[in-house]
């Protein structure tokens, strides 16, 4: 056989094995990862302009604002676990760690494209999911870590997040809500009693209305942070804590 014929015939051998799911795979597909947020991990909220706190809610983690001075609402509400830094070296580290990540989360590749579709009632294992838009929760968001205690999942939003009432986002098999990332491309929504899970961050602002609360962090790179945490049944934490969901999907 020639060295023509030779080369040809590896040439559609390896073709076959590729479309057939043979030993020699494809290019692989771009995988999640979570970026360093650096001294921002410490912090459960950071504010640009304002952090305003309404109600009586309980935050696990530091609470701050950078290069705003105004820190609004404690007490009622009241920090366990950390700090409250109004315009300090510490805040203004954090907040400089946070657009790092951001960054960082802007330019990782997309595995899904879910423009135009409502995560309720959606289980998504771990990935990096695009929104060309905006993105709407309805209902329940079920993130599976198919048993793997690293997974993470990224959610690439260019415009607005908006959870409607009573919505939720929980993890199963193993899933952690700190390795759940929401790079939003404005700002950040979480409708009455929202129970949401991962980091918030908003290039613009973040809100949570009456009796949201979250695990995970909430940073507004631009703008302000406001939590109306009356009626909230758990605290705003930067930590895992156990909460017992209003539906019948797990219990942390």
């Amino acid at each position: 056989m020639s060295k023509f014929k030779y080369l040809t015939f590896i040439f559609i051998v390896t073709s076959l094995l590729v479309t057939m799911g043979g030993s020699v795979a494809a290019a692989s597909s771009p995988k999640a990862f979570a970026p360093s947020l650096g001294s921002a991990a410490n912090f459960v909220g950071l504010a640009s302009s304002t952090f305003t706190n309404t109600g009586s809610g309980i935050y696990v983690g530091d609470v701050g604002v950078f290069p705003g001075s105004e820190v609004i609402g404690f007490p009622p509400g009241s920090v366990q676990n950390g700090a409250i830094h109004m315009a300090d070296g510490v805040a203004s580290q954090a907040q400089l760690d946070a657009t790092t990540a951001y960054n960082a989360l802007a330019g990782q590749l997309c595995d899904h494209n879910l423009t135009d579709q409502d995560l309720g009632g959606m289980t998504l294992t771990p990935g990096v999911y695009c929104f060309d838009m905006s993105a709407g929760l309805t209902g329940a968001l079920v993130l599976d870590a198919l048993n793997d205690p690293l997974a993470v999942w990224v959610f690439k939003i260019e415009s607005t997040l908006t959870t409607a009432s009573v919505s939720s986002v929980a993890l199963i098999n193993g899933g952690q809500a700190l390795n759940a990332f929401w790079k939003v491309g404005s700002s950040a929504t979480l409708g009455t009693g929202t129970r949401f899970s991962g980091n918030i961050l908003a290039l613009e602002s973040v809100t949570l209305t009456n009796g949201a609360s979250m695990i995970g962090r909430a940073f507004g790179l631009t703008g302000a942070v406001t939590m109306d945490t009356t009626d909230a049944p758990a605290p705003i934490a930067n930590t895992p804590m156990r909460w017992n969901y209003y539906v019948p999907i797990t219990t942390w």
